[in-house]
C-alpha cells in the first residue's frame, strides 16, 4: 500500500560524457594508488604486468612484469588484484593476487626497487596459495582495511556453476569466502584475534565471512 515517488535523473541529458585517460594498454583491469601517492595510478593488466600512468602518460616499463608466472588463458584468470600495504611510503610493500601456471590462487608479497616506478620481480614472498577445481570464480580482489590495517582477500566458490561441491559454506575451505589475514605477523601471516572463529577448531581461523559467489570487486 506504500506508494513509491517517481525516480529523479539526478544527470539532466547531455551533463555526463567519457573522457579517455590512458591508451596503449593490453586488457586493464584494475587501478588504484598507492598510499599518500598523487601523482600516479597503478593500472593492472591481465596478462602479469601493472603500469604506471603518471602525467597522462603510461610510462613504457612495466613497474611489474610476472607475465612468466601468469596464467592468464581462461576468462577470469589472470593477474587479478593489486594492494599497497599502509605503510608503502616507507617499507615498499605490495600485493598481488594472480592464478599461477597450474591455475591456483597465489597472494604474494612484492617490494619495490631503489627507482619508485620499478618493482623487483624477484622479491617475490608467496603469502597463499589456494587450488582452483575450475577456470572461473576465481575473484581476485585484495584490499587492506582502513582502519584495522589487516588484509582482505576474496576468494571465490571454485567456479563451474551453482557452486555444485558446496564450498561456500564449507567451513574447512577457503574457496567461496572472505579472509582476513595479519601479514604484518606470523609466518607467512597471522591470524586477528578478532576474526569471528579465531580459536575454533571446526573452521579456518582466517574465514571472515561465508557464501561467497565470486567477490570480483568490493570495497571500504
Amino acid at each position: 500500500g506504500t506508494t513509491i515517488p517517481p525516480p529523479v535523473n539526478e544527470f539532466p541529458t547531455g551533463s555526463l560524457a567519457a573522457t579517455a585517460v590512458a591508451r596503449g594498454l593490453s586488457q586493464p583491469l584494475y587501478i588504484c594508488a598507492a598510499p599518500g601517492d598523487t601523482s600516479r595510478m597503478f593500472i593492472v593488466e591481465k596478462a602479469g604486468k601493472i603500469k604506471i600512468l603518471r602525467g597522462g602518460q603510461v610510462l613504457p616499463d612495466a613497474f611489474l612484469d610476472i607475465s612468466d608466472r601468469v596464467n592468464s588463458a581462461a576468462s577470469e584468470r589472470g593477474l587479478l588484484g593489486l594492494a599497497f600495504h599502509p605503510d608503502y611510503a616507507s617499507n615498499g610493500l605490495f600485493l598481488v593476487n594472480y592464478t599461477n601456471t597450474n591455475g591456483s590462487t597465489t597472494v604474494s608479497k612484492f617490494r619495490v626497487s631503489s627507482d619508485p616506478d620499478s618493482a623487483v620481480a624477484s622479491s617475490e614472498s608467496i603469502i597463499l596459495t589456494v587450488p582452483q577445481p575450475y577456470s572461473n570464480h576465481n575473484a581476485g580482489m585484495l584490499l587492506f582495511g582502513p582502519t584495522d590495517g589487516y588484509l582482505y582477500i576474496g576468494l571465490g566458490d571454485g567456479g563451474s556453476g551453482g557452486d555444485p561441491e558446496n564450498r561456500a559454506q564449507n567451513p574447512l575451505t577457503l574457496l567461496g569466502k572472505m579472509l582476513r589475514i595479519d601479514i604484518d605477523s606470523g609466518s607467512p601471516y597471522g591470524i586477528p584475534p578478532d576474526n569471528p572463529y579465531a580459536g575454533n577448531p571446526d573452521t579456518l581461523q582466517e574465514i571472515w565471512a561465508f557464501g561467497l559467489r565470486n567477490p570480483w570487486r568490493y570495497s571500504f
